[in-house]
């Protein structure tokens, strides 16, 4: 009996030793889990709520003069500005819009053939994907300095464009983000360029975790290389197009210091950079006008939700595998 009640206290201690064990772990798993996660809710959900809170508001610098409901909406809602029916070019809302949608597919595009280059069996194949990638990791705001340079009026591209004797396109030697018609393409092909590398990334990590037994599959099969990819690789890409063009289209959405840069921070010339995220900056940093600024965030907030949204609706759940 005394041999059966110390092996019943040896197993008792044991389950406890082992418990507390498992306790230790999970608290410092949570302890580590709990310190990201507080800076997440104090610097992006707690924000979140106190813009939504004050775009309620007539909001100064000293904090609420008056509340206001629904009226910071519905001033947006005729502010054209903001944006205007019938769609045009120089109001912030359509400006992004179309920023993005040549944008995303272009950037796309050209990170997938990157991707596809460099994935392939050739010599040098880590220079050029260091090569390709470099834009990626220099300051927009640098690049978009030697930009301005390099289209100016006497500058590079006017330059070559004379030298191979096509400066009859562009007779009166325009400099290119000080014209309406050409500033905000000017961005868009600027910013196709600089991002290309970090889609190509992207786009070449679902590449290389595509099972080779297809590729073969296909090679016996005699299957052209144009059919290959169309039929094989481009459709086993779905979770890498979902992926791409989710932040793709966020990081359009959310264009501002190029525009800004460009303009001088005045989204010229014409409005034709304005854009929705300089609008609220000078909504809240010139005007100071807070509470409408606000608004504007909740709006551009609640319309890239939506929009992400309906790409996940769109790409498919299932198929997407997340």
């Amino acid at each position: 009996m005394a041999v059966a009640t110390g092996t019943k206290s040896v197993g008792r201690a044991g389950r406890e030793t082992l418990g507390s064990a498992r306790l230790r772990e999970a608290l410092v798993g949570y302890g580590f889990v709990a310190i990201p996660m507080g800076f997440f809710l104090l610097f992006f959900i707690f924000p979140i709520g106190y813009a939504f809170y004050i775009s309620f508001f007539d909001w100064g610098i000293l904090g609420k003069i008056s509340y206001l409901g629904l009226q910071n909406y519905k001033d947006l809602w005729h502010d054209d500005l903001f944006w205007t029916w019938p769609p045009h070019r120089g109001t912030a809302f359509w400006n992004t819009l179309y920023y993005t949608a040549i944008t995303v597919p272009a950037q796309m595009a050209l990170g997938l053939v990157l991707a596809l280059a460099v994935n392939a069996r050739i010599r040098g194949k880590s220079f050029f994907r260091a090569a390709y990638y470099f834009p990626s990791l220099t300051s927009s705001a640098a690049i978009t300095a030697v930009a301005i340079y390099l289209l100016n009026s006497g500058g590079l591209l006017n330059a070559t464009l004379e030298g191979i004797g096509l400066g009859g396109l562009i007779p009166d030697q325009r400099a290119w983000f000080n014209d309406s018609d050409t500033a905000l393409e000017s961005i868009i092909g600027l910013n196709v360029w600089t991002t290309s590398g970090t889609i190509m990334l992207f786009y070449l990590a679902t590449l290389q975790s595509i099972p080779t037994d297809v590729y073969e599959a296909a090679a016996i099969d005699g299957t052209s290389r144009w059919r290959t990819f169309w039929k094989i690789t481009f459709p086993l890409l779905k979770p890498g197009h979902f992926f791409v063009a989710v932040l793709s289209v966020i990081g359009c959405l959310k264009l501002f210091d190029q525009a800004f840069i460009v303009s001088g921070g005045k989204g010229g010339p014409a409005y034709s950079t304005e854009t929705a995220v300089l609008y609220l900056y000078q909504t809240a940093i010139t005007d100071q006008y807070w509470g409408y600024a606000a608004t504007i965030g909740v709006v551009l907030f609640v319309f890239i939700f939506l929009f992400t949204l309906g790409q996940r609706l769109l790409f498919g759940r299932a198929e997407i595998g997340y």
